[in-house]
């Protein structure tokens, strides 16, 4: 698993080339970690999926409503990751007003499985999803995780870490 001063691995991922206009299907994009984190301060949690209790009721409110405050400490771009596809984080975004919070799509857990965060849920039907954690990264680099729940992974608890 990754660390606190280890670069994030490399992969792709699919974002939404229209996240904000309302009633229409994600418009696939891809980028690459490089593309994301680069030269920023970028602020990224990750739920086991879009619409499932915890990620949809308490994980992705939290970001949203303190986006605004992330952006005041310095953080160049807030990120949810997700191992569902574009079209259903594109829906979910939609759906929560969720802003400017840039969804990634790690469908195949490309990303996931290199960072070491994956979480097998083949045997409730579910495949391999993305464990519940948050980090902080400047440059590529790790310089906070936190792997649970909202205790370390909230966004309260982040953004007290900045």
């Amino acid at each position: 698993m990754i660390q606190v001063g280890d670069k994030l691995p490399e992969a792709t991922f699919t974002t939404s080339g229209n996240p904000h206009e309302a009633g229409a299907c994600a418009l696939p994009k891809p980028q690459t970690t490089s593309q994301v984190f680069a030269g920023k301060t970028v602020v990224l949690f990750a739920v086991p999926g879009a619409f499932t209790p915890t990620c949809h009721l308490q994980h992705l409110p939290g970001f949203v409503k303190h986006f605004g405050d992330f952006k005041a400490k310095g953080v160049d771009t807030v990120a949810c990751l997700a191992t569902n596809d574009i079209f259903v984080l594109d829906a979910w975004g939609k759906h929560e007003k969720a802003g400017d919070i840039l969804f990634l799509a790690d469908g195949s857990a490309e990303f996931i499985k290199k960072a070491g965060l994956e979480l097998d849920l083949t045997a409730r039907g579910m495949g391999v999803r993305s464990k519940r954690f948050a980090l902080i990264a400047k440059d590529g680099v790790v310089t906070y995780l936190g792997v649970g729940e909202l205790d370390v992974s909230g966004a309260e608890v982040v953004l007290s870490k900045l």
